[in-house]
């Protein structure tokens, strides 16, 4: 177990504790993460005594708020590597930014017989825009399997790539199985035969180093909320040299230089892509989120995740009839079936014993359909997790047993 269990403190976490006063062991961090102390009240002060609009104001507070808000971009930029504040785009989220991706870029360069790949273990959101998009162009989907330990199999991978192939888009870390892509070697793949990468970082940006530089990839997107921030905002990195040449996606206030009728020309990115009022609040939010991650020492999250999904996978596997799903060195996240015994059910019996798992298909139902079952428990963990909550866990699955018996 690493120090970062101490260093976390679980009274940062006002969510961690029930309305009785007992400790609610939540476990579904990957769906998304509890709010620390430091975030709650700056998206408080930022909607109260703070708060105004942004960009547009000559008053004072406004201005300051401007600042702020830029600064908050600043400090994205800074986290993820980025090579200047002009690469990040605030979107709502990731399904967002990878809709804005496929809108845009995806729609530009992509077009009848073009090839993109995807893997048998992405979320729904970086399926379906792809979908759409080849709907609208005549593009193809072509499916990169997995390896035996459930990892996204790159031999296969070098193997599907050809020169029509245009982009490729893969989970940085699996939300149910937890698996981390080698995305240098994707990197390298992808663009020997000139295709874009996209990397879908939801799981990741909360629990690893990012640097878009070493990553070597195009595009990287994130959500907020799991990133112990806010819900409502998330984060499009993308090669400076390729969001200047991408068309806007929505139209409206912020994104133009100049709007008449008879034409209107647009601003530079990232503000040609963020239309509108944008998400004030929640991007201080962000860097309140950002800057505890940082405090906490983001390198040892990983190994802090790691540690815990290893403890409880050797526990679970101590039992009869549980089978388990994703490699060993899971990311954080396990995911198992129990004999006899639906997730759903499962579910119910932990929230009883403050026990909070997740319980489905996780927004992967191609996964599921590999993994041959419909639905799995997931156990996800954060870095205000601890052994208290393996032993709850552990717990409330022993009682479940007994339930079924």
């Amino acid at each position: 177990m690493s120090d970062i269990a101490t260093l976390s403190r679980k009274t940062d976490f006002p969510g961690l504790i029930t309305a009785t006063g007992e400790p609610w062991h939540y476990l579904d961090t990957a769906a998304t993460a509890q709010k620390p102390k430091p975030v709650i009240d700056a998206m408080a002060r930022a909607l109260g005594e703070d708060y105004a609009t942004v960009h547009r104001g000559v008053y004072s507070r406004s201005a300051e708020m401007t600042l702020g808000y830029e600064a908050a971009r600043r400090r994205v930029a800074a986290f993820v590597g980025a090579k200047s504040d002009s690469e990040i785009v605030f979107v709502r989220g990731a399904t967002e930014a990878i809709n804005l991706v496929a809108a845009t870029w995806g729609a530009a360069n992509i077009g009848e017989g073009d090839r993109i790949v995807l893997s048998t273990l992405e979320h729904h959101s970086n399926i379906v825009p792809w979908q759409m998009l080849t709907e609208r162009t005549g593009a193809v989907i072509d499916v990169c399997p997995l390896t035996e330990d459930h990892c996204i199999d790159l031999d296969a991978l070098a193997e599907m790539l050809t020169s029509r192939t245009k982009l490729v888009s893969l989970a940085h870390i699996s939300n149910v199985l937890g698996s981390v892509l080698d995305v240098r070697r994707a990197a390298y793949l992808v663009h020997s035969v000139g295709a874009k990468l996209l990397l879908d970082g939801c799981q990741a940006a909360p629990r690893m180093a990012l640097d878009m530089a070493a990553f070597d990839c195009d595009f990287y997107a994130f959500s907020a909320h799991k990133l112990y921030g806010p819900t409502g905002i998330g984060v499009l990195w993308a090669r400076e040299e390729i969001l200047r040449d991408m068309p806007p996606w929505q139209g409206g206030g912020a994104m133009i230089d100049k709007v008449a009728f008879d034409g209107t020309t647009y601003a530079p990115a990232p503000q040609r892509f963020e239309a509108g009022t944008p998400m004030i609040t929640e991007a201080i939010a962000l860097h309140a989120a950002i800057d505890y991650v940082a405090e906490q020492g983001v390198e040892q999250l990983l190994q802090h995740e790691r540690a815990l999904a290893g403890t409880l996978r050797e526990e679970l596997r101590s039992l009869n009839s549980v089978t388990l799903f994703g490699p060993e060195d899971s990311a954080g996240i396990v995911s198992f079936a129990l004999q006899g015994v639906h997730p759903h059910d499962l579910g119910t019996i932990l929230d009883e014993e403050n026990v909070a798992i997740r319980a489905g298909h996780h927004c992967a139902q191609p996964l599921m359909e590999h993994l041959g079952v419909p639905a799995t428990a997931r156990a996800s963990f954060g870095l205000y997790s601890d052994e208290s909550d393996i032993a709850a866990l552990m717990r409330g699955i022993e009682r479940t047993q007994r339930i079924f018996g």
